[in-house]
């Protein structure tokens, strides 16, 4: 068997974190959709929010250059969540079945102090 001594790359070279959102397009199935290379998580959660994911399923990070990939859907439902609470306002609905899925129950409930 012959053995390659190179191998070829499309993982970007510097120390960045890339995100990969998972989205169901309806009769065309699901697809892995990257984010600009130069966004942060804000801008994640900013595209999700502005309605640029028509169904995201799941959300990975990723870093080639420190070795290391988490599924990072838990914490961005639960910070959309968070922001929907702190504006007073529901879940966009192409964003309810996504963060019913990964956020606790008692985060999509905002308490409201009466005094």
């Amino acid at each position: 068997m012959r053995q390659f001594r190179w191998l070829l790359s499309i993982a970007p070279n510097s120390d960045e974190t890339v995100y990969l959102v998972a989205d169901n397009s309806g009769r065309n199935g699901s697809a892995w959709c990257e984010v600009d290379l130069e966004s942060a998580v804000e801008a994640v959660i900013q595209d999700l929010l502005a309605g640029e994911y028509r169904k995201p399923i799941r959300i990975v990070a990723f870093n080639p250059a420190e070795r290391w990939s988490e599924d990072v859907s838990g914490a961005i439902a639960r910070e959309i969540q968070r922001r929907c609470n702190l504006q007073l306002s529901d879940v966009p609905s192409y964003l309810q079945e996504f963060v019913d899925r990964y956020s606790p129950q008692d985060l999509q409930q905002f308490n409201l102090c009466l005094v």
